[in-house]
């Protein structure tokens, strides 16, 4: 898929687009805008939380050990320092190991963190089938999408993502939008535009999203 940078840089007249190249250009700034960049960014800064505990682990480690901590504390804040060391080492394999042996929010950013290093799709895979909250498994179903999505029918890109088809979804707007947008792709227009009548309908659509489901309208 051409991005929209590489097409500005060789188009020096305005050229008028067809609905299926408009598609694929929407649907790659929202991809790519919208999640790896400040979706993304943020979504990893919200779970900022658990490496900062990490790190305060570490300390507590140093402390505990002079006075002396049980074993089960000493268990758990050994683990945060191989956490530590593998965070600051980019250590994707480390992470991954972190990631399958805790629970909980922590042990999905240390899947993604290890997907955002060596960019192994199969960390998004297991995130999708084992991660332990929605907002990090509907994250991954995303950058699937972004990376498998073409070679999808449309039956198997709206399964794959139906289970963003609920507001309890971070990234709602955006997986309805990309469904409309694979719609449009394969020429089903009635379809796409039930789907883009509703985000232009909804007052809660984000800004971005809402101009992209405009443009398509």
């Amino acid at each position: 898929m051409t991005s929209i940078l590489e097409r500005n840089k060789n188009i020096k007249q305005p050229v008028k687009k067809t609905r299926e190249e408009y598609a694929e250009d929407a649907l790659y700034r929202e991809v790519w805008e919208d999640v790896n960049n400040e979706k993304t960014q943020q979504f990893v800064k919200k779970y900022w939380k658990y490496i900062v505990g990490a790190v305060i682990a570490v300390m507590l480690v140093v402390s505990g050990i002079q006075f002396g901590i049980d074993k089960y504390n000493a268990s758990k804040m050994a683990q945060a320092v191989i956490y530590e060391t593998a965070l600051s080492g980019a250590d994707a394999n480390a992470l991954e190991n972190i990631a399958k042996n805790s629970k909980g929010a922590s042990s999905d950013l240390a899947m993604f963190q290890a997907y955002l290093i060596d960019k192994d799709i199969k960390k998004l895979e297991y995130l999708v089938e084992n991660g332990n909250t929605r907002d990090f498994k509907d994250l991954a179903r995303l950058h699937i999408v972004s990376i498998n999505g073409d070679k999808m029918s449309v039956d198997e890109f709206i399964k794959f993502l139906s289970p963003m088809n609920t507001k309890k979804s971070p990234f709602y707007y955006t997986a309805r939008l990309m469904v409309a947008e694979k719609y449009l792709a394969n020429g089903k227009e009635m379809e796409a535009r039930k789907i883009i009548a509703t985000i232009i309908n909804d007052e809660n659509t984000p800004k971005s999203i809402l101009a992209h489901a405009q443009m398509l309208k």
